[in-house]
């Protein structure tokens, strides 16, 4: 078989450089993709060091409109075929929504949503031509959830989530790997980017990103629509089944509300 050329978006940071890593050992040519080009340099001379790999870099932003196209056209004047895209790049933000910024929130939905959209789009159709090849889109757990206070980010990985299982139904008997990998918190720069480095969620839960990518990889490679790392995790996505979506009234002193029946339980 040909050897494999990979995509991985947000590769200059944290889980995306892991992924860099694992696909190249397996002996993937990458193209490596994120905004900050000083930092995306130092994983290809890394792993073309170590490994009989070639290794693009483009450094662009995909959160900006257009730059999704931009780099498919870069990718055809060079002359390089995706084999495997790991979606990877995103970015949140805590706060009110009608505090935070808009042009932030936009940003956020471009890129966690429209990027990972338009490029699965552009390189899929050729991976089905061949009868092989995948996409691996990074969600989270926040993808089975609503998110007061982050409430953009976490529809972006909802959309994530139903996109990849519905794709993965589309592709499925055509030698095509689709997995969504849903990690809880992880030690990266997503923590202060997303101004929660003060979080307890980070001081206490994140995961170390070397072991939590090995997981996601794994499950790719497995061919595992649905790829959640860590038995507390599986276990938390479990437990959702049986919560309510939506809480009961304020209790109040006002007649005409405290008189308001219970809400009904969802079915499941």
């Amino acid at each position: 078989m040909a050897r494999e050329t990979v995509l991985i978006t947000g590769a200059s940071a944290g889980l995306g450089v892991e992924f860099a890593r694992l696909f190249a050992a397996d002996g993937a040519d990458l193209v490596l993709v994120a905004r900050r080009e000083g930092r995306l340099r130092a994983p290809p001379d890394e792993l073309t060091e170590h490994h009989d790999i070639a290794a693009h870099v483009f450094a662009l932003d995909l959160s900006e409109a257009g730059e999704t196209t931009r780099l498919v056209e870069r990718l055809a004047s060079a002359g390089i075929e995706i084999d495997v895209l790991v979606n990877n790049a995103g970015f949140g933000a805590r706060g009110s929504f009608a505090d935070i910024d808009p042009e932030q929130q936009v940003a956020m939905v471009r890129l966690n949503i429209g990027a990972l959209t338009e490029l699965t789009r552009a390189l899929l159709p050729r991976m089905i031509a061949h009868g092989r090849g995948g996409v691996l889109n990074v969600a989270s757990m926040a993808g089975f959830q609503a998110g007061p206070y982050m409430s953009v980010y976490y529809a972006t990985k909802a959309y994530v989530l139903s996109f990849t299982e519905a794709l993965s139904e589309e592709v499925r008997g055509r030698s095509i790997h689709v997995s969504c990998f849903c990690p809880g918190p992880v030690a990266t720069e997503f923590a202060e980017t997303a101004s929660m480095a003060d979080s307890k969620l980070f001081e206490k839960r994140a995961a170390l990103p070397g072991p939590t990518a090995r997981g996601g990889y794994a499950g790719f490679r497995a061919n595992r629509v649905l790829v959640i790392p860590g038995l507390g995790n599986k276990l938390g996505v479990w437990l959702q089944r049986f919560a309510p979506r939506r809480r009961p009234p304020h209790r109040r002193k006002d007649a005409a509300l405290t008189a308001l029946p219970s809400p009904v339980r969802p079915r499941a």
